[in-house]
């Protein structure tokens, strides 16, 4: 097997390890740091990477990177397995979306050695991670006060890629396009497969989609032959809806809005889907 190297650090065969990778120093000299942990198969396999907290506030991916971290048969895998739980921790740590100057990290790809902090972040991300990976799961939300019924958007015109959008499990997939400076943006051009996962609100835990995104990523290790069965009971196939293109129904006027349709549900054209109404 080939020596597999991140950050100058030797990962071999069979081992686990947590590393942190130094992005810049903030202008109150504290560090920051990109933190990672690889765990490594004793065979040879697909290197799939699992980011989550790209925007700081989007904190479900967290708890899903921190329970499959503690998932006992990681031991048995076959590949390589890289774990983010949190890729921008200053905005994690300051419960924001952005970084320290309002930028985006997820329209700072594939960033620059001498740019921004969002930009030489992107740049390690992609040297050290992306360069490395065959696949990929990146985990969001919606934003505050909006919540994402779960998703998995990707490029569906890859059979691939929709292969493992499908075998992901959630109940909806979407035919995303890409935006420039985006993750995605980057990894089609390196032919990595990569989905992301959608699901809940901004700062705020909820259990359903971190169940759902954890029961996802591991059908999709499972899917690819990193591992050879799942460590759980199988779900009940359901029906995914798989649409083409996405949009906001925006309200003609302001007011209090009483939703009449639950998350999820199914609507056909002319349905109430919610009452606006005045707040005096």
């Amino acid at each position: 097997m080939n020596d597999f190297i991140i950050n100058g650090t030797v990962i071999e065969p069979g081992k686990r390890k947590k590393l942190d990778i130094e992005i810049a120093k903030l202008y109150d000299y504290t560090d920051m740091h990109l933190t990672l942990e690889v765990i490594r198969g004793k065979e040879e396999g697909p290197v799939m990477f699992i980011s989550a907290a790209m925007h700081g506030d989007e904190i479900n991916g967290v708890e899903i990177c921190r329970r499959l971290l503690k998932q006992k048969f990681l031991k048995d895998i076959k590949g390589t397995l890289i774990i983010i739980p949190i890729v921008n921790m200053f905005g994690f740590n300051n419960k924001s979306r952005y970084l320290p100057d309002r930028r985006d990290l997820n329209r700072s790809f594939p960033g620059s050695a001498s740019g921004s902090l969002g930009g030489r972040l992107a740049n390690i991300f992609v040297k050290e991670i992306i360069d490395k990976c065959t696949h990929g799961i990146d985990l969001h939300t919606g934003a505050i006060h909006r919540s994402n019924l779960p998703q998995i958007r990707a490029s569906l015109h890859v059979a691939e890629t929709k292969r493992l959008a499908k075998a992901f499990g959630s109940p909806v997939i979407i035919n995303s396009s890409i935006r420039e400076g985006s993750l995605r943006s980057v990894v089609i051009k390196k032919d990595i497969r990569l989905l992301v996962y959608e699901a809940g609100e901004a700062l705020r835990f909820d259990e359903n989609a971190i169940k759902s995104g954890l029961y996802g990523v591991l059908s999709v290790m499972k899917e690819i032959g990193m591992l050879d069965s799942l460590p759980f009971k199988q779900r009940k196939k359901k029906e995914v809806f798989t649409a083409q293109s996405s949009y906001w129904v925006r309200a003609t006027e302001s007011g209090l809005l009483t939703s009449a349709k639950k998350l999820g549900a199914r609507v056909k054209k002319g349905e109430l889907l919610a009452k606006i109404s005045e707040a005096l």
